[in-house]
């Protein structure tokens, strides 16, 4: 399991083999017999090694396939998403809505600032060609204030208007007095981003659907 820091820090991805054996009418007896006599523990391991191949092996290469490709399980470590995620929740992230389509606004995202830097958990506020700017407690969009009702707390800090260049999001914490996020390091590159945090599983008093 991955884990993922929330703030500055995150806490973090057939063959088939087929043997055929000839009929014992198409193999001279004394090889069958001799087989029978002389391999019979050997058969049975070569069957218990077929087995794995054909049952264990495809399922540890689907899970990585799924892991790799689909979905994985997460970890929140810190405290800039709360109070809507906190430390030890687990999270499922799943990776197939951004090969379909760009991330949308208030979308939970698991990314990378840079490909080398460790994994954040943020909030998308920002799309390519938004200004945004910050002021008065609040976030603005084009001039406009957004509207943001997952929060509990007004914006700290100013920021004069920017354009979210193509192809990259603007993204921030929750807990905007406690959070390492576009006002620091800038617009993400959507190619940066991991996944979307979907459902939260742990724990059970929180488990649901993110929003």
């Amino acid at each position: 399991m991955d884990e993922y820091r929330a703030d500055d820090v995150a806490a973090a991805q057939t063959a088939e083999s087929e043997s055929y054996d000839l009929p014992e009418d198409a193999m001279p007896q004394a090889t069958v017999e001799e087989q029978a006599v002389t391999t019979g523990s050997g058969r049975r391991r070569g069957g218990l090694a077929r087995d794995i191949a054909e049952t264990v092996v495809p399922a540890i290469i689907i899970a990585l396939l799924i892991h790799v490709f689909l979905a994985q399980a997460t970890r929140v470590y810190g405290q800039s998403m709360e109070p809507n995620l906190h430390t030890d929740m687990r999270l499922v992230v799943e990776k197939v809505s951004y090969r379909l389509h760009p991330p949308e606004r208030g979308d939970i995202v698991v990314l990378r600032v840079r490909p080398e830097d460790e994994l954040l958990i943020k909030r998308v506020i920002g799309l390519p060609g938004d200004e945004v700017a910050i002021h008065d407690g609040r976030v603005y969009i084009n001039g406009q204030p957004l509207a943001e009702d997952y929060l509990t707390q007004e914006t700290r800090g100013n920021l004069a208007p920017r354009v979210v260049p193509p192809l990259h999001v603007f993204v921030m914490g929750d807990n905007r007095r406690a959070s390492n996020d576009s006002r620091s390091f800038g617009p993400v590159h959507i190619d940066n981003i991991v996944g979307r945090a979907w459902f939260s599983y742990w724990p059970p008093d929180a488990a649901g659907p993110l929003e």
